[in-house]
């Protein structure tokens, strides 16, 4: 079996959320301690951090990472979805788990995990912590998939819980309210294990504050900690002046940047009490060189200048409001916005975000549950954005070069899938 041959076996043999979406959901984690079982417990040979949360999830796992890397402890990072290669999900040190680990593990384990019908995450959750523990890494920063009480990443007893933040996003799983989400994410709050709140709401933080009484677990809300005193931006980094921390430098430049990196701040504070050896130096070189040490994509990147070209995964109301901010304060002379989305998101609520000036070319990703670029094209309309649709994210960049000047900006993003597809797509011309 070649490595081609096992990736397309994991994705087309077992439900995958990425392309059906609510039919590879499996509540309950029965699957999971199964395969746990069977791999004979393999999250317990090494310590690990539990990351959830609507958005940032993603930036605040790699961030810490890094950081973890920098300070000389042997990292694995898992964390979803991927963008071009399924290995991106499960690095250790910054770097993928090779091609043949795949292949064996398919190979090997089949038999076993058949007969179970576990979901795509399921299986790739129990590849994670199992190759972790053969790679002997001294800890591994968990990213939850979805949710948290139920997710399927939750079997582990980390040394730190992180929620980011809460917004709406999974509601047909999550419930329709932030309190019914939080409750769902606060499932990750475990007995006497301290977590660290990125942002609250007054309705979320009650719900957070009431499951870590109920469970004695110490909790710390990063944003009442008041530790950044300002940012600007250096090109396209961050700059952040901090009181306790120093002068920080952070790679990823998005706006939504300053509220993850409280929340990394004080996860790092808490990961110290617990005896982790981070010094400020550590702190300084993992936020600097992120995208370096663990191979982050597709937050803010900047692909290119003149025109200025940035992708973005930030796909729901809570990642777009920042996205659109940071657009209008960039007061380019036209904003070209490469735009799709996936169907069940709240679709009008991120248009109603989108800045109504810019020019549109609405397109769609490469999944099953990608929306019609038609469909998107006329809701958008009814929002006031204009443009035209274009079948492929190909087409549609493309088009958008073609009309921008060089002072002007272009924009890809509005799904993960969307940023996904455009990587792939500049793959061949990077090489």
């Amino acid at each position: 079996m070649t490595y081609a041959e096992a990736t397309e076996y994991l994705f087309n043999s077992v439900p995958m959320f990425q392309n059906v979406g609510g039919a590879a959901y499996k509540e309950g984690l029965h699957n999971t301690k199964e395969l746990d079982a069977h791999f004979g417990h393999p999250h317990q040979h090494y310590r690990t951090i539990h990351v959830g949360g609507t958005n940032g999830k993603g930036s605040c796992s790699h961030t810490l990472a890094a950081i973890l890397q920098a300070a000389g402890y042997r990292t694995g990072l898992y964390t979803s979805p991927h963008l071009t290669d399924f290995r991106e999900r499960i690095r250790v040190d910054g770097q993928m788990m090779p091609q043949k680990e795949v292949v064996s593990f398919v190979e090997n384990e089949r038999t076993f995990f058949e007969p179970l019908r576990p979901s795509f995450f399921e299986l790739t959750t129990a590849l994670a912590f199992k190759y972790f523990a053969e790679a002997k890494v001294d800890v591994a920063v968990i990213e939850v998939g979805m949710g948290g009480r139920l997710d399927c990443t939750n079997i582990i007893r980390p040394d730190l819980s992180v929620i980011t933040n809460i917004s709406f996003d999974h509601t047909q799983f999550l419930g329709n309210t932030l309190r019914d989400i939080a409750s769902e994410k606060a499932g990750i709050i475990k007995e006497g294990i301290p977590v660290v709140i990125g942002e609250t709401t007054p309705e979320t933080r009650k719900v957070f504050l009431d499951k870590a009484t109920e469970v004695h677990a110490p909790i710390r809300i990063a944003e009442n900690a008041h530790e950044l005193i300002r940012s600007g931006m250096k090109g396209s980094h961050r700059i952040y002046a901090t009181r306790h921390w120093g002068p920080i430098e952070g790679e990823l430049g998005g706006l939504c940047q300053e509220k993850n990196t409280a929340t990394i701040l004080a996860a790092v504070e808490e990961l110290q009490k617990a005896g982790y050896h981070i010094l400020p130096e550590h702190v300084r070189k993992g936020f600097r060189k992120v995208c370096e040490l663990t191979g982050l994509r597709g937050r803010w990147q900047q692909i290119s200048d003149a025109p200025k070209v940035i992708c973005d995964t930030g796909h729901n109301t809570g990642g777009i409001a920042y996205i659109a901010e940071q657009l209008r304060r960039m007061e380019s002379p036209c904003t070209h916005i490469v735009m799709g989305m996936v169907n069940d998101k709240d679709i009008q609520g991120v248009l109603k975000l989108l800045p109504k000036k810019a020019k549109y070319y609405f397109t769609k990703a490469s999944v099953r549950r990608a929306l019609d670029e038609n469909e998107l094209q006329e809701l958008a309309h009814a929002e006031g954005l204009e443009g035209r649709a274009w079948p492929n994210v190909e087409c549609a960049f493309r088009a958008a070069m073609q009309a921008a000047r060089a002072e002007d900006v272009v924009f890809v993003g509005g799904s993960t899938f969307i940023v996904a597809d455009f990587l792939a797509f500049l793959q061949p011309q990077e090489a």
